[in-house]
């Protein structure tokens, strides 16, 4: 039996990619902690090391490290350095020669994950471990497709005995540097678990695979939460035994107990002190050795606390100068999150204490300017009036506007107490050069205003519903529509009452205020999505749970929130446009969140980001409603017809007699949808009791009158 490695690391890049001084040193650590004979016992000429290399010795070295092995040879593969993914979401291997151009990868300048997967299938070895410490390193996993773009599954492309895959990092995330040490976060806890014993969680005087990957990802989650190590075990991959660990060690001992006695974010309470003083005199250690165990052990601790503080320090600098931010301060300020490895939970109490107070000035100075400007309307409104009435009797009456054939505006009194707000949304101009060919595009920018209410849901969730005017639209799709569909047919005429409507999908964090609510009928669960953000869209809720969210809220506010009937939704999507999108002819990611590996109607392609985004990121329409095409499908109340041949005309939901089992209305799109299905006029459908990761919803309340 042999045990063979080849370690990679990266560290020296073209223009275009940022240095990582780390990489280099990462595969250092790894070979001592390899070669040392208490610990990995790997003989030092049978460890290859490549330190920057070029894309064809490291597919040669992959070659040899499979080529012509025993079914019992252990191969380690290691790989540290940058990770990019094309447009179809592979993974790439950087080297020092790779290149990558307004954001688009020289794939030959790279070493594709294919031909580590490929060499792995062709070897005999029965043993093998990769470990990738890189971006994206979660799509060797999810990143393989075949002609169908279908994921493929792991067992079958990986399949075998004794095969296990370690990434820092998931197929959508970052991986990062750790400040103030030579090593990256990944490596660091890898080498650690190894070199100190720690990750011997049984205590059997050896360190398998699995051992070492949840020591290391449980460290890291501890000083960088939004990276989120993956393991993918494959037969008996989790069992292969990488290092030997010291039994009955008292550091390794010692160490244990410290791990199981600290407290998240801070130093021991009296009584765990005293024990580990104890155990410390026990098992014959010195105070220095015993100190140097605990900051070790505390330090991911302290440096996520470290982080969260520079980010908090950040946010009263960045409030003192500008509030409310601008949407590239907002965008500056995700990123800084992102750089910092935090996630929104994480920060989420230290927007509360200091945004909330600056929010309720802001609101309070904003209120007051309003009032002074609606008595300098009425104080204007009654001198023109004044004015009327002193002109001549054919003159009295003011010459009416005419009102768009699309959108008829509905006077209406309402009992919600209403305030207005200022909104951006974009338009799309389809440009064709010399006869017609060579088309390009303009986004233009408009501004918009709309009344809305805010209602609270508690545990400072806040829903916002903008108001919706009345009116008559053509609903459906016109026949030379491209990409349309049969049941989007016949187009007819529409008349819709006013009503108000989420600005948003809502929220993780509204569901969650929500879900605490009494129930009515059916149990809610928290946190049902599968990509985790506050303002992140609510996803993984089935009709009925939409259903229950809507009842608690109603019975909370007395107001009879509801989903929008299909018409109603469609209505309010195309904010009086006729066009494919409410923003023109055709659609780009730069507008939208949906799959932009295809094109509509010779449109541009784009970003394929692969899960979905915060609400309000793009521009909403001229209703001021955000993210109606793409992000997630919308439930309606509607249950699912082929056509509209019989549907109302009056605006309400279209049920079905056989109600219990039918299928319900889906509009929208979503992030994985292609971007034909982010029409207006496009509808999908999908089982009542369906849970699905691009599937969410908004509510809709009606605008009552006083009298």
């Amino acid at each position: 039996m042999g045990k063979l490695a080849l370690l990679i690391g990266v560290s020296e890049y073209q223009p275009g990619l940022n240095p990582l001084p780390c990489a280099v040193k990462d595969v250092e650590a790894m070979r001592r902690v390899l070669t040392h004979p208490e610990i990995g016992n790997f003989a030092d000429d049978d460890i290859k090391v490549l330190k920057n290399p070029q894309g064809q010795e490291i597919q040669y070295a992959i070659e040899n490290l499979f080529a012509d092995r025993q079914k019992e040879d252990l191969l380690l593969f290691y790989f540290s350095g940058h990770g990019i993914k094309d447009e179809s979401g592979r993974l790439y291997l950087s080297t020092s020669t790779t290149r990558k151009q307004n954001n688009r990868l020289f794939k030959a300048s790279a070493v594709a994950a294919s031909v580590l997967h490929e060499n792995m299938n062709e070897s005999r070895s029965q043993r093998q471990v990769i470990i990738l410490d890189c971006c994206f390193s979660g799509a060797i996993a999810q990143g393989l497709t075949v002609k169908d773009d279908g994921t493929v599954n792991l067992q079958e492309q990986l399949g075998g005995k004794g095969r296990a895959i370690l990434t820092s990092s998931t197929s959508t995330q970052y991986s990062f540097e750790q400040e103030g040490s030579d090593l990256s976060i990944y490596t660091r806890y890898l080498v650690e678990g190894m070199e100190k014993g720690a990750a011997d969680r049984d205590g059997d005087g050896w360190i398998s695979i699995d051992e070492l990957h949840e020591y290391a990802s449980d460290k890291v989650k501890e000083a960088a939460p939004a990276m989120t190590p993956k393991f993918y075990p494959i037969e008996e991959g989790h069992k292969i035994l990488l290092a030997k660990s010291p039994k009955d060690d008292p550091k390794v001992k010692y160490r244990k107990e410290v791990e199981t006695r600290a407290k998240q974010g801070h130093e021991f309470s009296v009584f765990a002190r005293r024990i580990l003083d104890g155990k410390r005199d026990e098992w014959g250690l010195t105070p220095q050795e015993a100190a140097a165990i605990e900051e070790e052990v505390l330090q991911p601790y302290r440096e996520y606390e470290r982080k969260r503080h520079e980010y908090e320090q950040a946010l009263i600098q960045a409030i003192d100068q500008e509030y409310p931010f601008s949407k590239t301060t907002q965008k500056d300020l995700k990123e800084y999150q992102q750089y910092l490895g935090l996630r929104d939970e994480d920060i989420a109490s230290i927007e509360q204490r200091i945004i909330t107070p600056k929010q309720a000035e802001y609101q309070r100075n904003l209120q007051q300017a309003q009032r002074l400007q609606q008595e300098q309307e009425r104080t204007q409104q009654q001198k023109q009036q004044a004015e009327l009435r002193e002109l001549p009797e054919t003159q009295s009456s003011p010459v009416s506007q005419p009102k768009s054939p699309s959108v008829i505006q509905t006077n209406i009194q309402t009992d919600i107490q209403t305030q207005r707000f200022e909104f951006e949304y974009a338009t799309i101009i389809v440009k064709s050069k010399f006869l017609g060919i060579e088309k390009t595009w303009e986004i233009n920018r408009h501004r918009g205003r709309a009344e809305f209410f805010i209602q609270n849901l508690g545990n400072d969730a806040l829903l916002e519903m903008v108001a919706i005017p009345g009116g008559q639209f053509l609903m459906g799709s016109p026949e030379n529509e491209p990409e349309r569909l049969a049941n989007e047919s016949p187009q007819h005429t529409v008349t819709i009452q006013p009503f108000h409507m989420g600005k948003f999908p809502v929220t993780q964090a509204q569901w969650q205020a929500v879900a605490a609510l009494p129930k009515v009928k059916i149990d809610l669960n928290p946190d049902p999505s599968s990509f985790k953000g506050a303002n992140r869209p609510v996803e993984k809720v089935s009709w009925d749970n939409a259903i229950e969210f809507c009842a608690r809220l109603a019975n909370k506010t007395g107001k009879p929130y509801r989903l929008p009937s299909e018409a109603e939704w469609e209505y309010a999507c195309r904010a009086g446009t006729t066009t494919p999108f409410h923003f023109g002819e055709t659609i780009t990611t730069d507008l939208a969140n949906y799959n932009g590996n295809y094109i509509y109607a010779s449109g541009p392609k784009g970003e394929y980001r692969g899960q979905t985004t915060e609400v309000g990121k793009f521009p909403s329409n001229a209703f001021g409603l955000y993210d109606m095409h793409g992000n997630i499908w919308e439930w309606c109340q509607d249950a699912w017809y082929e056509s509209y041949e019989g549907a109302p005309a009056d605006g309400t939901a279209w049920m079905s007699e056989n109600d219990k089992n039918s299928r319900r209305l889906l509009r929208g799109s979503s992030w994985y949808g292609d971007p034909w299905r982010c029409r207006s006029g496009s509808r999908s459908r999908n089982a009542r009791v369906n849970r699905v990761d691009d599937v969410g919803f908004r509510v809709v309340v009606a605008r009552f009158r006083t009298s």
